[in-house]
């Protein structure tokens, strides 16, 4: 039996559609698992868009943020059953015997390859997932909201995990996408005063994050950044997808402060990093999760202590998916969720 699924077929832009798709058979390892929603992410569309800078398998389902039911188990599954609530991350292939996965960090194996860009993704009906990917999710956590625990992820590995932020800091945020926002939400958590900047185009999401008390900014931020001392805020984080925003982290962060860099951006930079030195600024890059921050992003969503409510734009059946992403695209809504059926 074949399926409705969002599959990128070429590198060339807007190369994707509706297919068809056989439901996928479990490898030993694996489950099938039934997709009840999955989140619209900025790597979509810059597939979509052909704007990425990562290979891709093309064809490929596009999907890598997804929540559902576990429908079949392959022969050596163990501790999983069917009708569990599971979310999934985004690691589908890693090598374990690299060094870095022995250490738990495979969001860093080289060989990595993840759902949507290396295998086929969520944005369909049944997804093939291995075992370890999985962890559980309370029945009082809804699917539309569990299936965005992997960008909740990247968030609290960018805050949490790699950088330094305390109670009374103040950090501003580049880029009011959903990475961006989780961030700001994130650094809330962590205790300190924050700002998000975008672009006037950006005012609908500007304005969620207004509602969540943080301050939005358009222009330039280095007005918010010097208010209090002159100097600078304690961190930036740069959530934007293209490169040059860099420079105006570095202009905007205070001497001695951090700048961590999440956002993906091929173009190269154009400007001298000798500000680096000069302020004794640390650059930390950003890049993924692991289990444990899946771990603490699932009680933070289950227990309403991370409320990503507001930042949901709306939910859309699959044959809607365009929408789904034209809306997100246009800064329109912050994340779209797709509903299989």
């Amino acid at each position: 039996m074949e399926f409705l699924s969002v599959v990128n077929f070429d590198r060339q832009k807007g190369s994707v559609e509706l297919r068809k798709v056989p439901k996928p058979l479990p490898q030993s390892d694996e489950v099938i698992l039934e997709v009840k929603s999955v989140g619209v992410c900025g790597s979509d569309l810059h597939q979509w868009t052909s704007s990425h800078s990562w290979p891709v398998n093309y064809p490929v389902i596009l999907g890598h943020e997804f929540a559902g039911v576990i429908h079949e188990t392959g022969p050596d599954v163990k501790n999983w059953n069917v009708g569990d609530r599971v979310v999934s991350e985004t690691a589908a292939i890693i090598d374990p015997d690299n060094p870095l996965s022995k250490v738990g960090l495979y969001n860093l194996d080289p060989s990595r390859k993840g759902f949507g860009y290396g295998v086929n993704g969520a944005m369909t009906k049944y997804v093939a997932v291995p075992a370890r990917c999985l962890h559980r999710i309370p029945d009082t956590l809804e699917f539309e909201r569990a299936c965005l625990t992997e960008p909740c992820s990247v968030a609290y590995n960018a805050v949490v995990n790699n950088a330094d932020i305390r109670p009374g800091d103040r950090v501003l945020v580049i880029g009011p996408g959903t990475i961006g926002m989780l961030c700001a939400l994130m650094a809330q958590l962590r205790g300190a005063e924050v700002a998000i900047v975008g672009l006037e185009s950006d005012r609908a999401r500007l304005d969620v994050a207004a509602a969540y008390g943080i301050q939005p900014l358009t222009g330039d931020a280095g007005v918010w950044a010097r208010e209090l001392d002159g100097m600078g805020v304690d961190c930036v984080i740069d959530s934007a997808g293209i490169s040059h925003t860099l420079q105006n982290a570095i202009d905007w962060v205070r001497p001695n402060g951090q700048v961590v860099k999440v956002g993906w951006g091929p173009q190269p930079i154009g400007f001298s990093l000798d500000p680096i030195v000069q302020k004794n600024v640390r650059i930390q890059g950003s890049f993924s999760h692991n289990w444990p921050v899946w771990e603490k992003v699932i009680r933070l969503l289950a227990t309403g202590r991370l409320d990503i409510g507001k930042i949901i734009g709306g939910m859309w059946p699959l044959e809607d998916w365009e929408v789904a992403f034209r809306k997100m695209k246009d800064g329109e809504v912050i994340k779209s969720v797709l509903i299989p059926k």
